[in-house]
């Protein structure tokens, strides 16, 4: 199984390479399996590589909600926790 996650493009660089950004954080990755790609793009990436396109509204809605599951997940007490004083 694996995690693509939807990720915004902030620069294209040549030999089909570009910027992309998430929560802040950039990374360079391979756009050579997408025909075309374009700043402000969303893709979904994975392994280092721009594996296809997202639409924008798409992207953000999938964000929002890997950030809700975050959210909940700090709220969850680990197993073996519950009832301990």
């Amino acid at each position: 199984m694996c995690l693509a996650i939807p990720t915004r493009v902030v620069e294209v660089r040549p030999g089909q390479q570009a910027i992309i950004e998430l929560g802040g954080v950039r990374k360079e990755v391979s756009t050579a399996l997408l025909d075309a790609v374009d700043v402000d793009d969303y893709v979904i990436v994975h392994v280092g590589y721009a594996i296809g396109k997202i639409d924008p509204d798409e992207a953000r809605r999938t964000l929002e909600i890997f950030s809700e599951l975050a959210q909940a997940a700090t709220q969850v007490q680990p197993l073996g926790e519950a009832g301990q004083s």
